[in-house]
Formats: structure tokens, C-alpha cells, sequence
């Protein structure tokens, strides 16, 4: 699949990999999202399935240019660049605010994934039983996942591989993300860890885990868009809609576990009301301050839904 793109497109789509990336760092938020709301979700699928015997048959055959061509080479290099400028700059910052100010930045992407509910269910033409079934097993499926409480693992060859796989496939699904998957299976430290000590091994296989896990699930997305658009967009707005429950702003914390450094981070939250949260905690809920930002999220996703739908 390729699209004719100016400099400027390119430009655009680098930023884009830039949301991406601050994206997946915060455990609870999907890049996938991000691809979404930014219009290049379905490219981004089908590039990945784009890798396949037929596309080394044109690198054997044709050479490296018409390969290059085959997979949207251009596409996905400007787009990781994004991602990977992203996690070497951005991400540092999102995540000072998500360890000193977690109540605002979760207030952003709550209205962020709010409105992208809404975008997604803009694409569905016309309503009916199959579909109100398809997002209501959506959101069911992303809200029990986002309560089920984490477990605590051995990393086995095996785990870190089936870890690298599901974390993946959750990266580039809207609504929950892979470092989220990746606190549940128990691996979130242990990847961490690897990644810290460069240990090859382990980080070898879970990205082994990562190029099958992606390779499998871009196809089944791709089939499910091709065959089944309607109810795939039903399905994906309802696992959007209840992945909210992990980015409620006002949250009580109650167990904590050790990360790498030695530090408690919560482990276990309850979503309580932010007055609740208040007389629990005796911390200021920033009431104000979180709205405004919701409406910032909101805002940002419908000023570029009416963008990309003024550009097709």
C-alpha cells in the first residue's frame, strides 16, 4: 500500500509517530489510538502485513527500490522515527507528569479517548443489532482486562516470548496499551530490567515474541477491516469505551509494588469521585484544572477528525 506524500505529509506523519510513542510509554494509553485519531491506522495495519513471502519475492526478483515500494518502506520509517524521537525526548516528560502530576495527565487522555469513542463511531454508517452487540462486547472485554489485578512471574524463555507477542498486539489495538499488558502478565519490571543491563538474550526474544505476535494480529486486523469494517469499528469503539476505566484521573491507591529503582509505585487503584478522592487522601483533586484539560483532549481529537474527513 502506498500513498503519494509531500515533504509536508511527511513531516505531519513524524509527528504523529512523536504521539505515538509519548503514547505507549504511559502504561494504560494505546499508540493505537493515536493511530486513529490521526487517520493512519489502517495504512499502519496493512503496511505491517505488507512483510510477507510475496514482498521477499519482489526484493529477490525486482531489487531493494521495488521492495522498498511493496512494504511502504517510506511510511513506516518516517513513522518509527517519530516514535523512537519520541521515547528519547517526550516520553521523559510525560512521565515526570504521570509520576508528579497523574491527575491532569490522565484528565488529557481521558478526554483524549473520550472523544476518539465518538470519531470511531462517526465511521459506522448505520446501527443495528450485530453492531450494538460487537461494542458492547468491546467495552465488557477492555474493562475486565483493565480489572484484573497483576500477576508476579518467573521471566522463562517462554513467558518473555508469549509476553513480547500479546504486549505488541495490544500496542497497536486503540485502547489499551502493551506497557499496561505487559503489568498484568507480570513482565513490566523484568522487560525494564533487560532493557537497563542490556541483557541480549532476553530482550532477543521478547522482541522475537514482538515480530510474531505483530505479524499475526496486523493480519487478522486487516482481514477483519477488509470483510467486516462495520463491526470491527463497533468493536474497537467499545474496547475504547471501557478502557477509560484505567485512565479515571481521581484513582486510591491500594497496594503498592517496588520498580526498578526501589521505589513504591501503586500496584493496585480503586477509581473513586475526585470529593472522595480528596477526603481520602487529603490531596487536592484539581477539579477545575482536570476538566479543562479533558475538553483540551476532546478537542484535539474532534479538530483533527474534521481535518482528515476534510481531506478525504
Amino acid at each position: 500500500m502506498n500513498t503519494k506524500r509531500t515533504i509536508r505529509d511527511y513531516i505531519g506523519l513524524f509527528f504523529k509517530g512523536v504521539m505515538m510513542g509519548a503514547a505507549d510509554v504511559v502504561p494504560g494509553v494505546s499508540g493505537g489510538t493515536i493511530a486513529f485519531i490521526t487517520g493512519i491506522y489502517e495504512e499502519l495495519i496493512n503496511t505491517i502485513k505488507g512483510f510477507n513471502p510475496a514482498a521477499l519475492r519482489v526484493l529477490f526478483q525486482q531489487g531493494p527500490v521495488a521492495f522498498w515500494q511493496q512494504v511502504n518502506g517510506t511510511f513506516l520509517l518516517v513513522l518509527l522515527a517519530g516514535i523512537v524521537a519520541s521515547i528519547a525526548t517526550i516520553a521523559g516528560g510525560v512521565l515526570f507528569l504521570l509520576a508528579n502530576y497523574p491527575i491532569l495527565l490522565w484528565s488529557f487522555f481521558f478526554g483524549l479517548i473520550l472523544a476518539s469513542v465518538w470519531l470511531v463511531m462517526s465511521h459506522i454508517e448505520r446501527w443495528d443489532m450485530n453492531l450494538m452487540s460487537s461494542f458492547i462486547i468491546g467495552a465488557l472485554l477492555a474493562y475486565m482486562i483493565t480489572r484484573v489485578a497483576p500477576v508476579s512471574v518467573e521471566p522463562t524463555a517462554m513467558m518473555v516470548f508469549i509476553s513480547g507477542a500479546i504486549a505488541i498486539c495490544a500496542m497497536i489495538l486503540p485502547g489499551i496499551s502493551g506497557s499496561f499488558i505487559l503489568l498484568l502478565l507480570g513482565m513490566y519490571a523484568h522487560i525494564l530490567t533487560a532493557v537497563k543491563g542490556l541483557d541480549i538474550q532476553l530482550i532477543s526474544l521478547f522482541m522475537l515474541g514482538c515480530v510474531v505476535g505483530i505479524m499475526s494480529f496486523s493480519r487478522l486486523l486487516s482481514w477483519m477491516f477488509s470483510h467486516h469494517r462495520q463491526v470491527t469499528l463497533a468493536l474497537l469503539a467499545g474496547f475504547m469505551l471501557g478502557s477509560l476505566n484505567k485512565v479515571w484521573p481521581w484513582k486510591y491507591t491500594l497496594s503498592y509494588t517496588l520498580n526498578r529503582h526501589g521505589e513504591q509505585v501503586p500496584l493496585l487503584q480503586d477509581n473513586v469521585l475526585p470529593w472522595h478522592f480528596e477526603s481520602m487522601t487529603g490531596q487536592s483533586a484539581f477539579l477545575l484544572w482536570a476538566l479543562g484539560l479533558t475538553l483540551v483532549g476532546m478537542a484535539i481529537v474532534i479538530v483533527m477528525g474534521r481535518f482528515q474527513a476534510a481531506k478525504e
